[in-house]
């Protein structure tokens, strides 16, 4: 049939279909972002913190099962940005703003838009930029991540609340979120380089040593989650600020430039004599 309007002149007709199995866990990571939010407007937080770790643990999954089964489409790539920016961009904003930013007035809900920008301009960003940098890194703070970072702070004063290792309150720690949250937005759309993972190949054979530290992992989570997965995910948000420093005082390039330079004449022997003649010429204004 598409063979007949192609003879005529018209455009194949897009096929309406989608895959169901990737879809369905991107719908799972929607659903927990909106549930997150409809358990903070009732004020139970540490559910709805908990349901965000959750669909970070979907999110995760969606695009390994598309790829796992040959299911990759350009619909599920953008439904999935769509889900990201309500789970890990507007779930989190508002969750904090409702446990901690709204005695601050105004300045309570400019924090909450700024790490809601944040989270949109580097979706917008990430989408542009595939096939562009260097997948070994990300370029800012992944949304999720910085989600984790907001909410793990909600989660962990929560449980050592009820637990009494403290009395401090939302409304206690309201310029300590607004800092968390500000710095989670910003680092979101900075060039700060965060590692991806993406190189691990889990395909390859390790030595046993990896797989007693990956029960020592499971152990230590499992042993407080609240506190440990903040702990981690609050290194994870420095990492990239320390990672760029050190580049910086030795003079490097940020890791996606230097490999997506690298993989761009690779790839085209033009543009690698293209990039050497620009080098050859930079060389010469600088002495």
């Amino acid at each position: 049939m598409d063979d007949d309007r192609h003879r005529e002149g018209l455009a194949p007709r897009r096929s309406r279909r989608i895959y169901l199995l990737p879809n369905a866990f991107t719908t799972a990571a929607l659903f927990c972002g909106f549930y997150a939010i409809v358990q903070a407007m009732n004020g139970r937080f540490e559910v709805a913190a908990i349901a965000i770790f959750v669909a970070m643990v979907l999110d995760s999954l969606d695009g390994r099962v598309a790829r796992m089964t040959n299911t990759q489409s350009a619909f599920g790539e953008q439904y999935d940005s769509l889900s990201d920016m309500v789970s890990f961009g507007a779930a989190p904003a508002l969750i904090m703003y409702e446990w901690s930013l709204r005695g601050l007035g105004k300045w309570g809900w400019l924090a909450a838009f700024i790490y809601v920008a944040g989270a949109a301009l580097r979706l917008a960003r990430f989408n542009t930029n595939i096939g562009v940098v260097d997948k070994r890194f990300f370029q800012g703070l992944p949304s999720p991540a910085a989600a984790a970072l907001v909410v793990g702070l909600v989660w962990i004063v929560t449980d050592l609340r009820q637990t009494r290792w403290i009395t401090a309150s939302g409304a206690d720690l309201a310029w300590a979120s607004f800092v968390l949250t500000v710095y989670a937005g910003i680092t979101m759309v900075s060039n700060a380089p965060f590692y991806s993972f993406k190189d691990i190949n889990l395909k390859k054979s390790v030595p046993f040593i990896f797989v007693i530290g990956i029960v020592l992992l499971f152990v230590l989570v499992s042993s407080d989650p609240p506190v440990v997965l903040f702990s981690l995910f609050l290194l994870y948000g420095m990492s990239g600020y320390v990672l760029w420093l050190w580049r910086w005082r030795r003079g490097g390039t940020p890791p996606w430039q230097e490999t997506a330079g690298a993989e761009a004449a690779d790839d085209d022997p033009d543009d690698a004599g293209e990039v050497d003649e620009v080098a050859e010429r930079t060389r010469r204004r600088e002495n």
